[in-house]
């Protein structure tokens, strides 16, 4: 699933503020690792008795699990597996696999393990060893199994895509899509191969398809790409073989809980504009466990990396678990009307291989008259990888389709995007590919636009439009003041940094509760002149010192004449 959000820290920031020489960046990341270490302490606000009251003290709990989930996501975000060490046995004392899981093994089986699974991304080991129709835990919410579904719903084509996956995880996914969906619901199986050079993928797999077939003929269908295409036009692909009326599209590293299609096809069948994503829960990737996921609705940051979020207020009033979560957009695996699916245009297939295409996709439907939902009752179980083993660089590839995203649904606001990848707007460097046919779709569409969709769809989501400048990590807004780290996607999240001068020294501290306390926290800068401070006068310079790492250390002082530069301009710079 392509769930992945990079995370930045203020430790890789590098200045913005670099009108010098380039040795000023690694200073100011000098002065802020060393700022992190021993000075900033975070000022966390108490949350108000009132919301507690509103969200029936069950926002705290979902926040807390959220956050956790986040951290699952920033595992799964990594892009390149861990080398064996010389030493084999440093090597499984390293290695997260065995955290939990394994010790009981011989080295050798250990050492077999331990190859699948930087291979993989996950325990190809166990999944070998375990039942492929293992029982799930029921773990939707207590009202689901009280529903009732109309008798006569449409069928539903279920589409796996992979490259390399373990032969035992494919098989799963497709024995628990069979074991859990009605038969008289569930019209196909589709599997996507897209060029994988796994040879058990070829001759088993093809064997497997021949048996079921067998018994019910054409009822698994596999597609194999000649070249690996990349998950986005994989999907595609699946739709096109695709002929039931609803298309689920899927990772093959997956497994469908009891219920799961009922409710999805119910919602599809109301109203076909409706693109439907289950509520997901994880797979571990060492031991294989189920791990219960908090019901959440799906958004995504300014790098359009998707992130999880609350639900929305209007429906925690609403006081029933079962109802659908509007969500602005979709982590990746999702349900449609396949013949709407074609009228909206499909994925965008000038990305490349993933990342970013679900976004796109939840902000085009809401945008041309569709609409995004979570299911509560739907959940499907899902493989979060340790690593990502089939791809070298997966930010390039996000970053590039971001921009494409940008560029044609984004409108004013595309601004946002570039700032968060520090990218200049004009003549970024990037070749993003023709967009002239989406932006024809887009006009074909009569869609709203992203100004619309932030106020109406997406509230939550943190504008910038106050930004005149930015470099990495920095941004100089109108108001004069200096934010320092990643832009905070949503307005939830109080984890602005401004840069502050308290009792003479740089600070960062979180921009709302400065602005509350009037701290001196605004700054008269022009392109290559200083940064002044506007209350207490002093400016931001560096100064020798032969007990940092590099130097040199950031201070407030009376101004000596050093002069900065900030990498990109949106609006003139005016003290």
């Amino acid at each position: 699933m392509v769930c992945t959000r990079k995370t930045k820290t203020l430790v890789s920031t590098c200045v913005i503020l670099s009108g010098m020489t380039n040795i000023v960046c690694l200073l100011y990341v000098g002065w802020v690792t060393n700022y992190i270490a021993s000075v900033y302490v975070k000022v966390q606000e108490p949350i108000s008795e009132k919301k507690l009251e509103e969200d029936k003290g069950d926002t705290l709990r979902i926040i807390e699990r959220l956050d956790h989930l986040e951290n699952v996501i920033k595992q799964h975000i990594q892009e390149a597996p861990p080398k064996l060490e010389d030493n084999p046995a440093e090597a499984f004392t390293d290695s997260s696999l065995f955290a939990h899981w394994g010790q009981d093994l011989s080295p050798e089986n250990r050492r077999i393990a331990l190859k699948q699974f930087q291979y993989y991304g996950y325990n190809a080991y166990l999944s070998d060893r375990l039942p492929l129709d293992r029982p799930l835990p029921d773990l939707r919410p207590s009202g689901c199994r009280n529903l009732t579904f109309p008798d006569s719903l449409p069928e539903v084509s279920i589409v796996f895509i992979f490259v390399n996956e373990a032969l035992s995880v494919i098989l799963r996914s497709i024995h628990s899509a069979i074991d859990r969906t009605p038969a008289h619901l569930l019209k196909e199986i589709i599997l996507v191969d897209d060029n994988s050079n796994n040879e058990e993928l070829k001759e088993k797999l093809q064997k497997y398809v021949d048996e079921v077939n067998a018994h019910k003929p054409g009822f698994i269908k596999v597609v194999r790409h000649s070249k690996q295409e990349g998950l986005i036009r994989s999907r595609v692909s699946g739709w096109r073989a695709a002929t039931a009326p609803v298309v689920a599209l899927f990772d093959a590293h997956v497994e469908f809980n009891v219920g799961w299609a009922e409710p999805v096809l119910t919602r599809i069948k109301e109203n076909r504009k409706r693109v439907i994503s289950p509520s997901f829960d994880n797979i571990k990737y060492d031991s294989f466990e189920i791990e219960e996921y908090p019901l959440s609705a799906q958004g995504f940051d300014w790098e359009l990396w998707c992130r999880y979020l609350n639900p929305p207020k209007s429906w925690w009033k609403l006081e029933n678990t079962t109802a659908p979560i509007r969500s602005p957009a979709l982590i990746g695996c999702f349900i449609v009307d396949r013949e709407y699916f074609q009228e909206i245009g499909l994925l965008d297939e000038g990305m490349e291989v993933y990342g970013g295409e679900n976004v796109e996709l939840g902000i085009r439907v809401w945008q041309c008259g569709g609409s995004v939902e979570v299911l509560p009752c739907s959940r499907i179980a899902h493989i979060e990888r340790a690593h990502k083993p089939y791809t070298e660089d997966l930010t390039a590839h996000v970053r590039r389709n971001a921009l494409r995203v940008a560029e044609v649904w984004m409108d004013e606001f595309k601004s946002h995007v570039y700032m968060a990848w520090n990218i200049p707007q004009e003549d970024s460097g990037i070749d993003i590919g023709d967009i002239s046919e989406r932006k024809a779709l887009r006009k074909k569409l009569q869609c709203k636009t992203f100004r619309w969709y932030l106020v109406s769809v997406y509230p939550e989501m943190r504008m910038y439009s106050d930004t005149v400048a930015y470099g990495v990590n920095v941004y100089y807004t109108s108001s004069q003041q200096l934010h320092v780290g990643v832009l905070s996607p949503t307005i939830d999240d109080d984890d602005n940094r401004c840069l502050v001068d308290v009792n003479s020294r740089p600070r960062l501290i979180e921009c709302n509760y400065a602005k509350a306390k009037r701290m001196k926290l605004y700054w008269q800068f022009t392109q290559g002149g200083p940064i002044q401070n506007r209350k207490s006068k002093r400016c931001l310079e560096l100064q020798e010192n032969n007990e940092n790492e590099f130097g040199f250390q950031l201070v407030l002082q009376k101004c000596t004449g050093q002069r900065w530069s900030i990498t990109n301009v949106l609006r003139s710079l005016s003290s």
